[in-house]
């Protein structure tokens, strides 16, 4: 039984998730209502375990702190995430979305090229897009290194 911690998929696929993030902030007319619907996303995540906010589950390249942990389970991987900022926290609730819930191959099929594609990147100040950007190289390193141990 995984940890409450843990994002559940609420898409069937990752590319599914990636449609469905791209409709919902389509409509937004302009980035501010984006950025704070993005930042109930992040309220909305599982509580995240104090005991993980520490330098082994640390994202680094990421200007706020944010913390991943991985699970795997029946083969499946399951992602918990936090930061210490709101806007943050909903980018880390985004990636969680797409992520979460889905084979490694899942995964490492689906390239973080849908950050740019949804204007998300564009849209931060530069160390936040890093940011997102390292988060999402986190996820594809865990399951890189889940699938090596598979294989």
């Amino acid at each position: 039984m995984l940890d409450n911690a843990f994002v559940r998929p609420e898409d069937d696929t990752a590319a599914d998730a990636i449609e469905a993030i791209g409709d919902e902030l389509a409509l937004f007319d302009d980035w501010m209502d984006r950025y704070q619907y993005i930042i109930e996303l992040g309220r909305k995540l599982p509580p995240f375990p104090r005991e993980w906010m520490d330098d082994a589950h640390r994202v680094p390249g990421c200007q706020s702190q944010v913390w991943l942990e991985a699970r795997m389970n029946d083969g499946t991987m399951y992602f918990a995430g936090a930061s210490d900022a709101a806007i943050v926290m909903g980018l880390v609730a985004l990636l969680l979305r797409v992520y979460s819930g889905r084979s490694p191959d899942e995964i490492l099929a689906t390239e973080p090229s849908f950050l740019s594609d949804l204007g998300l990147v564009q849209a931060l100040s530069t160390n936040r897009g890093n940011g997102v950007e390292a988060m999402a190289r986190a996820i594809r390193s865990a399951a890189a290194q889940e699938k090596e141990r598979r294989d």
